[in-house]
């Protein structure tokens, strides 16, 4: 059994989707096994992005990210990581699909409503990241 982390970003808090978030993954059949509301601090928003932090836009990301709470999640199941994230969407909202989270939830890019790990390792260490 994979495991993966999600998050709610501030976004998708604010706007209350956290339960339909939610009930989707558990209707597709995957196990909520970890759940937590946090504010993200600076430094854990830095750790996370690493790869991003000396790009332009990441001083609008971690505002974004930091500014609000957040609801991060493990989810497990058979090919999790690949199975979120088909059912959360490419990053850009207006690209994606009907049906994903991003492309009925979202309209915006940067403020998408949900992260979710891109691979086994990344979720290994972001669930490390987060201690959950």
């Amino acid at each position: 059994m994979e495991q993966t982390l999600v998050f709610i970003k501030p976004d998708g808090v604010e706007r209350g989707w956290v339960g339909e978030v939610i009930r989707r993954f558990e209707n597709k059949g995957l196990k909520l096994i970890k759940l937590q509301m946090l504010t993200m601090s600076g430094d854990l928003a830095d750790k996370h992005y690493a790869e991003h932090v000396e790009r332009p836009f990441y001083p609008g990301l971690k505002a974004f990210v930091t500014g609000g709470p957040i609801v991060a999640m493990v989810i497990e199941g058979e090919r999790a990581v690949s199975i979120v994230r088909k059912m959360v969407g490419v990053t850009d909202s207006a690209e994606a699909e009907a049906g994903t989270i991003r492309g009925d939830l979202s309209t915006s890019k940067g403020e998408n409503i949900i992260h979710a790990s891109d691979s086994v390792e990344s979720a290994q260490r972001e669930i490390a990241n987060f201690s959950l």
